[in-house]
């Protein structure tokens, strides 16, 4: 069972390899770090093209693998690592096919280079992922570092009130024991800015934001009447105009973890983002973790 990093030189890599070390040493798993190359054409051409094509791949994979080694030895923890070269015709299939081959208990990947830095900035191959990983997606913040000997300090669960999301909270506490650290329930609301027409006025918007935040503060309190989360879990309310005003709303721990769960419109056993989930992710300050959608 391996912590499965898409890993891309210069585009996110540095993040990606410390938040799938980070996650492989405190999961207690082992670390495989895939580098996705060209698939050379089956049918040979008269022309040196598919030798050229061929050095091409196989220097892209040596140098990424070298430059994975040399950030990874700077770390303390021993995690047994894996280098491997996953040819494809896109990022997309040869990840799912790495992920199959070492057999993938998480895939981790890093933000694109084009946005700012501590937000998840979600690429093509990630937004493709997001909709077919059969296993947990987690995604760094573009930018982000960290020291894996340090662990993670806390997990949060986006909860909607929803049975999806009662099941991944209950698949967050599961998870929060295994990396030994508190799990959190946080709601996010947002007053729309045409919510309601003029005539009716901003009272109306925080009336129906206030009346929300009371029924999402009651479902939180059923979870723990229905013995799902202890007494003891926190559970806190972010609102705002925006997700991000949302989401800064409440406070975020260095090495914290956001739990977010698949749409009930997606197939089971694979991550499916719907469009609030979506915007979570967009604005999460922290690592975010999208689980596949359970029975």
């Amino acid at each position: 069972m391996s912590v499965v990093v898409g890993y891309i030189p210069e585009k996110g890599g540095r993040g990606s390899l410390d938040l799938g070390l980070q996650l492989a040493a405190a999961l207690g798993e082992s670390l495989t770090v895939a580098t996705v190359v060209p698939r050379q054409w089956t049918t040979p051409s008269m022309a040196r093209v598919d030798a050229e094509f061929a050095d091409y791949a196989r220097t892209l994979g040596e140098n990424s693998e070298r430059q994975a080694q040399q950030w990874l030895s700077e770390t303390s923890v021993d995690v047994p690592t894996t280098y491997v070269v996953s040819p494809g015709r896109s990022v997309t299939s040869a990840l799912l096919a790495a992920m199959q081959t070492h057999d993938a208990t998480m895939l981790v990947l890093g933000s694109s280079t084009d946005g700012a830095l501590g937000r998840i900035v979600v690429g093509s191959t990630a937004d493709k992922l997001l909709h077919s990983s059969p296993v947990p997606l987690a995604i760094s913040p573009r930018g982000y570092r960290s020291t894996a000997s340090d662990g993670f300090s806390r997990v949060t669960c986006a909860f909607s009130d929803t049975p999806e999301s009662r099941r991944l909270v209950a698949d967050g506490v599961e998870f929060a024991a295994r990396l030994g650290v508190p799990v959190r329930v946080a709601s996010f609301g947002v007053r729309g800015s045409t919510m309601y027409p003029p005539s009716v006025g901003l009272s109306a918007e925080d009336s129906v934001l206030t009346s929300w935040r009371e029924q999402v503060t009651e479902a939180q309190q059923h979870l723990r009447t229905d013995k799902i989360i202890s007494e003891q879990v926190e559970t806190v309310v972010g609102t705002g105009p925006g997700w991000s005003e949302s989401m800064a709303g409440i406070e975020w721990l260095p090495d914290e973890l956001l739990l977010i769960g698949s749409s009930a419109a997606g197939p089971l056993t694979r991550v499916f983002l719907g469009s609030r989930a979506s915007k979570l992710v967009r604005h999460s300050p922290v690592p975010t973790v999208v689980m596949p959608r359970s029975g």
